[in-house]
């Protein structure tokens, strides 16, 4: 059995647990200068609070590897479940400029497109970067968080978005 016939179960397996880990959605938005990109994604997470920073996953054959490949600041947009039409969007139903049509989209100082009605927008300029196999895992220092209304995540798991339910309240042991 050669390596990659070997892999290949493993792979199809770590897809079907990846599809069992509910992620919050968020969309990636960056310039070049001249043309703006994004891309929904859930290889998002925190890196540090000292200094703030977070990381994003991005595949080297996606739309918006050039720029960030190149060291475009970014946007982490972490959308609301009122943005579904949005994160479909910017998987892949429009391309290009075409996903700046839905929603409200503004731009920093910088010229970093963000969406203004996230429930959190972290903008980063670039601070690492490493690659690995078929992605570069890109590191944000956040320079600027801009939050907008309640917490009502955009969840993505087993292949559907849907929201996060509502925490229930602290219940106290009986003493």
């Amino acid at each position: 059995m050669t390596e990659l016939t070997s892999a290949h179960p493993l792979r199809a397996d770590m897809l079907l647990a990846m599809r069992r880990l509910a992620r919050s959605v968020a969309v990636i938005s960056c310039s070049d200068g001249e043309r703006r990109y994004s891309m929904s994604a859930t290889a998002v997470d925190s890196l540090s609070t000292e200094p703030p920073s977070l990381l994003i996953c991005i595949n080297r054959t996606s739309s918006i590897f050039p720029p960030l490949d190149k060291g475009a600041a970014f946007c982490v947009n972490v959308l609301s479940a009122q943005h579904q039409h949005i994160a479909i969007d910017c998987s892949g139903r429009l391309k290009g400029e075409e996903r700046f049509t839905t929603g409200n989209w503004q731009n920093s100082q910088q010229g970093v497109p963000y969406l203004h009605d996230a429930q959190a927008s972290l903008l980063c300029m670039q601070d690492g970067r490493f690659d690995y196999g078929t992605h570069a895992i890109f590191i944000g220092r956040v320079e600027q968080v801009l939050i907008s209304g309640e917490v009502d995540p955009l969840v993505y798991v087993d292949g559907v978005y849907t929201t996060a339910a509502a925490p229930a309240p602290a219940r106290c042991a009986a003493a």
